[in-house]
């Protein structure tokens, strides 16, 4: 049987502080204290143990196209229709002073049900579901 590996999931970007930090608040995160050294990269993790740590790492040069890999922030599971639709849109409100841009709605259909398509301080795409 094959092992069990944790996941990190990097993000290259500008700001690896102030991106770990918008994220922390996202998803209740916690973060350790900056050091002299965290000049190039930023770490936080869930307190529980059960999510993935996010590393945030920094680059030269600035994002140009849509992420090919993205966060859903999963404030909707078992909602549907209205009662769905007001919880992401309530999360979409606690999110936005932290500094994040609403991108659109994407209604529900036949197969999906709906989600809310936002970006984080630096611009990367990660979806309310």
């Amino acid at each position: 049987m094959p092992t069990v590996r944790e996941v990190q999931v990097t993000f290259d970007c500008a700001e690896p502080l102030r991106l770990a930090r918008f994220w922390c608040e996202v998803l209740g995160y916690v973060a350790p204290p900056p050091t002299e050294d965290d000049h190039s990269g930023f770490a936080c993790a869930d307190p529980t143990g059960k999510g993935p740590r996010l590393y945030f790492q920094r680059v030269p040069e600035g994002k140009v196209v849509k992420n090919r890999v993205h966060l859903d922030v999963r404030v909707g599971t078992g909602l549907v229709g209205e009662e769905r639709l007001a919880a992401l849109e309530a999360e979409c409100a606690r999110l936005l002073p932290l500094g994040a841009t609403r991108v659109r709605l994407l209604e529900a259909d036949e197969d999906n049900e709906s989600c809310l398509v936002m970006q984080d301080v630096e611009g990367n795409e990660f979806c309310l579901d």
